[in-house]
C-alpha cells in the first residue's frame, strides 16, 4: 500500500488529528542517501513531521522547509514539503549508527544532538517567507516538534514520530501522529487525551502491528468519536532541474562564474535531495555570464 496521510477531527471538533504512514517515502530516502540506521530514523522522523505540518498549514503550491540543526553527528537535517504530500529531504552525515538501546530503540537523540534549533520556513507566495525557530528540547524530535507548535504557532499539541528498522537495516515502518487541541476543547477531553497518550502502547509498537493511520487515530479517540476529513497521498518527490541550477549559477558573483569558465571550463551541480547531477559546459557558463553583465 502506498504512503498516505489522514486528516480528522475528534470529539465534536475539539481535537484535530493527523496520522501518516511514510514507510515507502523513508525507504526511498534511505536508498537515495545510503543512510545508516540512526541517520535513517532521524531523517524519517523529520519527513513524517514535515508531511503533517505541511498538510496542516499549507495550500496549493505553498512550500515548507524544516531544518534541524543539532550538535550530534548527523549534522544538519533538511526536509522540504508541500500540501500535496510531496516530500524530499537530506541530512549532512548519512552514515550514522549506534547500538540499539532498550526495547531495540534507535538512539535518535544521540544522532541529532540535544543542543541546537529547529526552524520551519513557510513560503506562502508572499514577498518574504515566514520562519519560526525554537531551540531543541530533546533531540528525539517528537518533543521538539511539539515544543515548536506550542511556542512558535501557539497550538497546544502532541506529536509522535517513529521509524522501525529491520535487523538488516531496512525500514520496516515509519510514520507519526499530530494531535492539536482546538480552542473549544473541554478539560474533560484534554484529560481523556492525556490518559490515552500515557497508557497506549508506543507508536513504534502500533506501527509494528501494521496499523493504518486511520486505525491509529481510532486507537486514540475511538472510531465513534472521529470524523475523517481527507486522505492525502505522500511520496518522495524532487522537482530539481537544470533550469533551476542555471538560475542559482546566475545568482553567484560574476567573478566566481568567470573563474569556473577560465579554470574549470565547466561545472557540475549535484542536487542534495535526490543526488541527480547536472553538467554545464564552458559555453553554457559563458552564456550565463553574459546575461549577468548585460
Amino acid at each position: 500500500m502506498k504512503d498516505y496521510l489522514v486528516k480528522s477531527l475528534a470529539y465534536e471538533d475539539q481535537l484535530r488529528i493527523y496520522a501518516v504512514d511514510v514507510s515507502q517515502t523513508v525507504q526511498e530516502a534511505q536508498k537515495i542517501h545510503n543512510t545508516w540506521s540512526a541517520a535513517t530514523a532521524a531523517l524519517g522522523r523529520t519527513i513524517a513531521a514535515t508531511s503533517m505540518l505541511s498538510a496542516a498549514s499549507l495550500k496549493g503550491k505553498e512550500r515548507m522547509t524544516v531544518r534541524i540543526m543539532g550538535d550530534g553527528p548527523a549534522g544538519a537535517i533538511v526536509v522540504d514539503g508541500n500540501a500535496l504530500g510531496q516530500i524530499k529531504g537530506y541530512l549532512q552525515n548519512p552514515q550514522v549508527h549506534f547500538p540499539l538501546k532498550n526495547k531495540n530503540k534507535i538512539d535518535v537523540k544521540d544522532a541529532v544532538g540535544s543542543k541546537g534549533f529547529l526552524s520551519v520556513t513557510k513560503d506562502l507566495g508572499l514577498k518574504t517567507p515566514f520562519t519560526g525557530q525554537v531551540p531543541l528540547v530533546s533531540g528525539e524530535l517528537g518533543e521538539d516538534f511539539t515544543y515548536y507548535l506550542a511556542k512558535s504557532e501557539q497550538i497546544p499539541s502532541a506529536v509522535g514520530l517513529s521509524v522501525v528498522m529491520d535487523d538488516n537495516n531496512s525500514v520496516k515502518a515509519a510514520g507519526g501522529f499530530m494531535i492539536q487541541v482546538l480552542p473549544k476543547a473541554s478539560n474533560d477531553v484534554i484529560k481523556l487525551l492525556e490518559k490515552k497518550l500515557s497508557t497506549l502502547p508506543s507508536l513504534a509498537e502500533l506501527m509494528s502491528q501494521n496499523m493504518s493511520p486511520e486505525e491509529i487515530i481510532f486507537k486514540f479517540c475511538g472510531k465513534e468519536n472521529v470524523k475523517l476529513l481527507d486522505k492525502v497521498p505522500v511520496s518522495y518527490s524532487c522537482d530539481c532541474s537544470k533550469e533551476r541550477f542555471a538560475q542559482s549559477l546566475s545568482s553567484i558573483a560574476p567573478r566566481d562564474l568567470e573563474t569556473m569558465i577560465k579554470e574549470d571550463h565547466g561545472a557540475e551541480a549535484v542536487c542534495h535531495f535526490c543526488g541527480k547531477k547536472y553538467y554545464f559546459s564552458e559555453d553554457e557558463l559563458k552564456t550565463l555570464h553574459l546575461k549577468q553583465i548585460n
